[in-house]
């Protein structure tokens, strides 16, 4: 992730940034499908969907698609420090077992700052561990799209994906993870597993 832009407002901070999204994290879902329009269409279609999936209130500045990614280049307003302490407070909670409220706080960390990537990754978190294995998943593609990263981001997204039956899509976040931290024993762990039970499908 970069940003390109800012300027503060009182509390609020416009942000220009470039985000990048996967075509492996989009098979079979609505924006997957710009990877498959004509080059006649693609234009339309791609800031159509672009539109679609980031929300109204993220401007899209410009687009660019390849073989196996989209570059967007964004601007949105948002409170990020807000944001990032709310979703930091949120997983404190969730973590001492109120974990109703900190789903809430969490999504109202979201809602100060959409793009923020702290805020996303959170409640991809929170939801994995409430077993909300489909929308924790979309969050944590979001994250890592807006520039989340590290171990713990893979290791949740594998776990979603394998409880949602993606095995392909589980592996590859799975052999991320070590590439990531090459001796992390739950990665690896977790990648057998997927063998395993890919052995047996």
């Amino acid at each position: 992730m970069s940003e390109s832009e800012s300027t503060v407002q009182p509390g609020r901070v416009r942000r220009r940034r470039k985000i990048v999204i996967r075509r492996d994290d989009h098979i079979g879902d609505p924006i997957g499908i710009v990877w498959l329009a004509g080059e006649d269409t693609i234009a339309e279609v791609l800031i159509q969907r672009l539109g679609d999936y980031l929300g109204p209130r993220v401007k899209i500045v410009k687009a660019e698609i390849s073989r196996d990614i989209v570059e967007v280049e964004v601007e949105a307003r948002g409170w990020g420090d807000e944001a990032a302490r709310l979703a930091a407070a949120s997983r404190d909670l969730f973590q001492k077992g109120a974990k109703r409220n900190a789903l809430s706080m969490c999504r109202e960390a979201v809602e100060l700052d959409p793009l923020n990537p702290a805020a996303t990754a959170t409640l991809g978190i929170i939801l994995t561990g409430l077993q909300r294995h489909k929308e924790a998943l979309d969050a944590l593609k979001r994250a890592r799209e807006f520039g989340a990263g590290g171990i713990e981001v893979m290791l949740a997204m594998t776990q979603c994906a394998m409880r949602l039956d993606r095995l392909a899509a589980a592996t590859q976040y799975a052999e991320e993870a070590l590439r990531l931290e090459p001796r992390n024993l739950t990665a690896r762990r977790t990648l057998k597993e997927i063998k395993q039970s890919s052995s047996k499908a």
